[in-house]
């Protein structure tokens, strides 16, 4: 059980970089930096805190990695519940950040755009173009880092060591994400007026998770059946 709690342990420590990396390079710089629609006030934004919004691009680019991280350690913590479901949640989460760190290219043109004058006249609508192509990438991973909290909300279900509602929530937050996703593609006004509703179980349900594994990490049972060791290789 030492080993599950520092596994456990380790699994929310790097989650918490995760959440707070992008929330820094989401929340803080390119909402405060990108006017979607307006590429010329955008342009000027980010030429006036490059410094910030290229340490935006850093940020996402960490966080990418300890996402997989991420994954990798929770995978050795639960695999023992159900092998196949715990690959699965890999390989989402490895699809999720190579769409990611992908995407991020469009984020860094913009940034060379706006801040090399050798690009002359019409360098503001390319800044704009490229921030846009960033948003709707960014939406499109969305997609998966909805999708790897089904399998880790059964797997936190199934394995007895955490809150029953804690895996509810997450499952719940995978489909907010789905529907938060298609409804911005689909009915852009529609997602405005839910987001907050079907963001909400995924928000509470992985700040909960992430908070349980680094104060509790596991939660000790006196009839932890020996088909929840981890399997072997």
């Amino acid at each position: 059980m030492e080993r599950q709690k520092r596994l456990a342990r380790i699994a929310g420590s790097l989650y918490l970089g995760v959440a707070v990396l992008g929330g820094f390079a989401e929340l803080i710089v390119r909402q405060s930096i990108v006017e979607l629609g307006h590429p010329v006030a955008t342009a000027e934004n980010i030429r006036d805190s490059a410094t910030l919004f290229r340490a935006g691009f850093v940020a996402d680019l960490v966080q990418a990695t300890l996402f997989l991280l991420t994954a990798m350690a929770l995978y050795l913590l639960l695999r023992g519940i159900n092998e196949l479901v715990a690959r699965a949640m890999v390989v989402i989460v490895a699809v999720s950040v190579a769409i990611m760190c992908l995407n991020l290219l469009n984020q860094w043109v913009a940034l060379q755009v706006a801040t090399d004058r050798a690009f002359g006249a019409g360098s503001d609508a390319l800044v704009g173009l490229f921030t846009g192509m960033h948003h709707d990438g960014y939406l499109i991973a969305q997609i998966f880092f909805g999708l790897w909290l089904l399998p880790l909300g059964y797997l936190v279900l199934k394995s007895g060591w955490f809150p029953a509602w804690i895996g509810a929530l997450l499952i719940a937050g995978c489909f907010g994400y789905l529907v938060d996703t298609f409804a911005t593609f689909l009915a852009p006004s529609v997602a405005d007026t839910i987001e907050a509703i079907v963001l909400a179980p995924a928000a509470i349900g992985e700040l909960s998770f992430v908070a349980y594994l680094l104060i509790k990490g596991v939660r000790v049972r006196e009839d932890e059946p020996l088909a929840l060791a981890p399997a072997a290789s």
